[in-house]
């Protein structure tokens, strides 16, 4: 019998009760203010910052981010979606975002990645985060909270948080005004645009909701064609005629991967639509338009006036 309790009488839990609440004088003393001296370093080291002084960019938004903050020193590395600024591309590639392969990455040698969210494959990461290599993920959306969302993370893991916090505020309000240029134009008066992400083999791979090219379509005031479907996928001809886009928007790819304006309205679906009949077609360069990152105040006012100004025309 402990302090008047029948151990006999009681079950598992309410011994294992008693156990601690008789041993708990003798163990507080070693979380009490004169702890020894072990406790505090392993506290103080679940706080550590990690080493930030070598890092590889993942994203070409992220990239964007950290020249825009001033800390492209710490760079070594970045992926082949990083091709702004100019500065950016004399780095070592290694590699596509979706397609990385660990030895690329560890062969720069360095102490941390930041990468945009969805960077992957999932194995590649799993075997960096095993090598020790301080990671941190950017969250990925396509709205204006995004954009600031990402440059606070990318300065809270690089540990210049008042310098991410003044850029954060100077893009915001930069995208309010962007946004709200857009947003004057009745929706009545609101364009139709369809983004073409390839016609190869004939086959009209276009942008649906949830995704970059939808985001930035409808903070340049105009409507996205394709429809509510989720994601990238190939339309069929009568889908396209039905969409009625007034605007064709593509990336500007260059070379071969351009398509010119006379091939791309030749296509039977597309030559049935208003675009056509006005050769209205856009282009622009991928990174600026689909980045979401410091510069897309600067795209969705090219887009804007793109689509509604004299000529919706960049055509060649």
């Amino acid at each position: 019998m402990i302090n008047g309790l029948d151990l006999r009488r009681l079950r598992r839990w309410e011994l294992a009760l008693a156990a601690f609440a008789v041993s708990a004088p003798f163990l507080l003393p070693v979380v009490a203010p004169g702890a020894p001296s072990f406790v505090r370093p392993a506290m103080a080291q679940s706080i550590e910052q990690p080493d930030v002084s070598r890092v590889v960019s993942v994203g070409g938004a992220v990239t964007e981010i950290i020249y825009a903050l001033g800390e492209e020193g710490r760079l070594v590395g970045r992926d082949s979606t990083s091709t702004y600024p100019e500065a950016a591309t004399k780095l070592p590639d290694v590699g596509y975002m979706r397609a990385l392969a660990p030895e690329g990455i560890i062969a720069v040698n360095p102490t941390a990645i930041v990468a945009v969210e969805g960077s992957g494959p999932p194995e590649a990461l799993a075997i960096l985060k095993d090598a020790k290599i301080a990671f941190a993920s950017v969250p990925e959306t396509y709205d204006r909270a995004s954009i600031p969302a990402k440059i606070r993370t990318v300065g809270t893991f690089l540990n210049v948080s008042e310098k991410a916090e003044t850029l954060a505020k100077s893009v915001e309000t930069d995208l309010d005004a962007a946004i709200a240029d857009g947003a004057k134009r009745p929706q009545g008066e609101r364009k139709r645009v369809l983004f073409i992400l390839s016609t190869q083999g004939g086959k009209i791979q276009a942008s649906g909701i949830g995704t970059a090219a939808n985001g930035i379509i409808e903070l340049s005031g105009a409507i996205n064609a394709a429809g509510q479907f989720p994601g990238y996928k190939a339309l069929s001809d009568e889908a396209i005629i039905e969409a009625k886009p007034d605007v064709i928007l593509m990336m500007d790819r260059g070379g071969e991967h351009s398509a010119k304006a006379a091939e791309l309205f030749a296509l039977p679906a597309l030559s049935l639509t208003p675009a056509a009949k006005t050769q209205s077609l856009i282009r622009m360069d991928g990174l600026h338009l689909l980045g979401f990152g410091p510069r897309t105040a600067s795209a969705i006012r090219e887009l804007n006036a793109a689509i509604y100004g004299k000529k919706a025309n960049a055509s060649q």
